[in-house]
């Protein structure tokens, strides 16, 4: 199974391996930065304190940087940022919900994986957007083993959403990912069972649902990467990168705080 470009999206052991090894550096890293957030603090001081520990504690490389000409080490969403928001001056204050999204390059392979954080204590409807989403992506990983379809996992993902009167943002999707940041196949956060390409073991993806608390509809802003809804509502978004097994997911960016 290859795709385009000739890139197998059926990874091997030792790829896998190589892959888990960049994803748990993104694990470790949004562990660390969650303890900087807080009111006060400029997203542009989140980018710097992530890029040291990135390239100086662990010796890697922050993928985000200068690809496809974005010009910071990791992507910061804030409130009704959906996604690819760039850090900057902005200083956040309390009832501010935050995506930090980063991804990691080591050893020729990524991982790539984003949290939602609360700057202070939340309003009632961006506690339970940030929870409903984090909800999504859960089914959706679900979904996620061979036999099943990429239908599958977006079907889980909408019906959720929609059963809890929010909308899932359709232009943006889950994405293969090993030696470079976006392989095949696409991961719609949205479907039909049954539909769309059939899941098999070796496969390496990503799932990250956008969810809005408002209407589906968004736009890019002039700098070509800050996607904002349209109506103005919270979005949220949480993303894991998997690795297909025999038995269901391996959730290859998962974080201490998820074990228990």
């Amino acid at each position: 199974m290859k795709n385009k470009r000739g890139i197998s999206m059926i990874k091997t052991k030792s790829e896998i391996e190589k892959i888990k090894i960049s994803s748990q550096m993104v694990a470790k890293t949004l562990e660390m930065v969650g303890h900087h957030i807080k009111p006060g603090i400029s997203t542009d001081e989140i980018n710097h304190i992530c890029h040291e520990y990135i390239t100086k504690n662990l010796e890697a490389t922050p993928a985000c940087l200068n690809y496809k000409g974005f010009p910071k080490s990791i992507c910061t969403s804030v409130n009704h940022v959906v996604c690819h928001g760039i850090p900057g001056p902005k200083i956040l204050k309390s009832g501010d919900i935050i995506n930090v999204d980063i991804t990691i390059e080591n050893d020729g392979y990524h991982g790539d994986s984003a949290k939602m954080f609360f700057v202070g204590k939340p309003s009632v409807l961006a506690s339970r957007l940030v929870k409903v989403t984090q909800e999504c992506l859960q089914l959706g990983i679900a979904q996620a083993k061979p036999g099943n379809t990429l239908g599958d996992i977006g079907h889980a993902i909408q019906t959720h959403a929609e059963k809890n009167n929010f909308s899932v943002v359709e232009e943006y999707c889950g994405h293969g990912i090993g030696k470079t940041l976006h392989e095949e196949p696409q991961v719609l956060h949205y479907g039909k069972p049954g539909q769309g390409m059939t899941i098999k073991e070796g496969m390496v993806f990503t799932i990250e649902p956008m969810i809005n608390a408002g209407k589906k509809h968004n736009k890019l802003l002039a700098d070509n990467w800050t996607v904002v809804t349209k109506d103005k509502s919270l979005s949220a978004q949480w993303e894991h990168t998997l690795a297909i097994t025999k038995n269901g997911a391996e959730i290859l960016t998962k974080r201490k705080e998820e074990n228990t």
